[in-house]
């Protein structure tokens, strides 16, 4: 199985690379994260990769961390869950996102991802459970409860990003309730 390339991009096409490896030319599929982070061509370029091998194709996937490999091996274990929907999301999503809506049990921020519907977000939602969103652990300082997820779905749902919907969460008291805490939370983005 091939681990690691390390050699010149000679081609961007999103999502395709090709890298030249010592002579011999490497098609790599990779997420629009790492497509973003690359060198300019010409340049060396060093990759994490994943084999897959199918009945029709031998396809190689490569990424700028460990972190983002991980995630991608623990995505194509999942029933319906292909490789190329794996790379999608997390082309669509950080890995740090990603593990956020696991945590807070958020299929909606799942779905605005192409090609991911309701039913594919709550299978993801479960078969991840525990796996990746354990990581976190906690949202801006404060323990991931059912009352902060629901203050930061009904944020979301108000049309704020999840970045300012995290940003009103960490302003807001561990011990409030669901309404009072949207109402915090309201408050400290009216003031930004």
């Amino acid at each position: 199985m091939i681990g690691r390339l390390s050699g010149m991009l000679l081609e961007k096409n999103p999502p395709q690379l090709l890298v030249d490896c010592n002579g011999v030319g490497y098609e790599v599929a990779v997420p629009m994260s790492t497509f973003y982070n690359l060198p300019a061509i010409g340049e060396r370029v060093i990759l994490l990769t994943h084999l897959a091998i199918r009945e029709d194709a031998h396809v190689l996937f490569g990424f700028g961390s460990a972190e983002e490999r991980n995630v991608f091996k623990q995505l194509i274990k999942i029933s319906g869950v292909g490789a190329r929907m794996a790379l999608s999301i997390l082309s669509g999503m950080s890995v740090h996102d990603l593990a956020q809506a696991i945590t807070l049990q958020e299929a909606g921020r799942l779905t605005k991802v192409p090609g991911i519907g309701k039913k594919t977000a709550e299978r993801l939602l479960l078969e991840l459970k525990g796996k990746l969103g354990a990581d976190i652990g906690a949202v801006g300082g404060h323990p991931v409860s059912v009352v902060t997820g629901d203050i930061l779905n009904a944020l979301v749902a108000l049309g704020y990003s999840d970045k300012e919907a995290l940003l009103a969460l960490k302003q807001i008291p561990d011990d409030v309730t669901v309404s009072d805490g949207i109402k915090l939370a309201l408050k400290a983005l009216s003031k930004l």
